[in-house]
């Protein structure tokens, strides 16, 4: 109880904190900012995606899948809502399309998970990776969404405020989750599928419940990226997303959820420090990577050892 009351403290501070600092988000330097909400976006992506392979402990590369489904999803909602509503209605608008994004990828999540999650390791990865694979292609053969081309003329509804709320909020979801009893189902079934099968605990409809969950705040931010980016491309959501998100969790050390949060903020601030070095920055990013991976197997911000699911 104790543990939930400081959650929700927290949770409520950090969303008032973000719209506080949303309010004077006009006099931030335009370039400054839009990396700060790329920040708050890779932040849910990262954490929700910690709950499928750091937590559960299955091995999914198909998130970006899931961030393509609700992003599309949101992005034609709001287009097609936003000419009919008043000014004074658009963040209803914007708030209902992101939950509608989030479903369509959850039903997603459901739709692949269901007959998927009775695979482990290797072969669960296999098939995530074609299932992101095949929503790219899909997508880039539907007109009705510019296929190829893109989706151009999504409204600018993403602030600063409404992704790190929305960040908040996936935090505290997840780790409620997590911590809650119900949620020692997903750590059983991390530390060994047999003993929890054996325990009555059901491997498959956890699995299933994770990428769901996993699933619809993807969605979720798909949407945001999608209002703050104001164009969506298949080619945004290939195989090298998912990989990025996944190396996020693994950098961050596998449900540990601050850990994530502090990759996910370095992941995506590294890039833009290195602009400097113009042709050979990726190269530089590439080796840093390894580096940190080869000097921290474990995770660059674990301290000592834990069982999944502590922060």
């Amino acid at each position: 109880m104790n543990h939930q009351t400081g959650a929700k403290r927290y949770l409520v501070l950090a969303i008032l904190l973000s719209a506080g600092v949303s309010t004077f988000s006009h006099i931030f330097n335009r370039y400054y900012l839009g990396v700060a909400i790329d920040v708050g976006i890779n932040i849910v992506l990262a954490v929700s995606l910690n709950l499928i392979n750091g937590h559960t402990g299955q091995f999914s590369l198909g998130h970006a899948g899931f961030m393509a489904v609700g992003g599309y999803a949101a992005a034609v909602t709001s287009i097609q809502l936003s000419p009919w509503v008043p000014p004074a209605l658009l963040p209803l608008v914007f708030l209902g399309s992101l939950l509608l994004g989030g479903l369509a990828a959850a039903a997603t999540g459901l739709a692949v998970g269901v007959p998927s999650l009775r695979l482990r390791g290797d072969y669960l990865a296999i098939v995530s990776l074609g299932f992101g694979e095949i929503i790219r292609v899909v997508l880039q053969n539907m007109e009705s969404v510019g296929g190829a081309s893109g989706l151009k003329g999504i409204p600018k509804y993403t602030t600063l405020g409404w992704t790190f709320a929305l960040a908040a909020i996936t935090v505290y979801a997840i780790a409620c989750l997590v911590n809650s009893t119900y949620g020692r189902g997903f750590i059983a079934v991390h530390d060994d599928e047999v003993a929890a099968s054996a325990m009555g605990i059901n491997p498959t409809r956890y699995k299933v419940t994770a990428f769901v969950v996993g699933a619809f705040f993807a969605g979720v931010a798909g949407g945001l990226y999608a209002h703050h980016k104001q164009f969506l491309s298949p080619t945004g959501f290939d195989f090298m997303k998912s990989i990025d998100i996944v190396v996020m969790v693994i950098l961050g050390g596998m449900g540990r959820t601050a850990g994530v949060i502090a990759a996910a903020i370095l992941l995506t601030l590294l890039p833009e420090v290195l602009r400097g070095f113009a042709d050979i920055r990726m190269i530089l990013y590439a080796l840093l990577i390894i580096g940190l991976m080869m000097a921290r197997p474990q995770g660059l911000f674990t301290l000592g050892r834990s069982r999944p699911g502590t922060t």
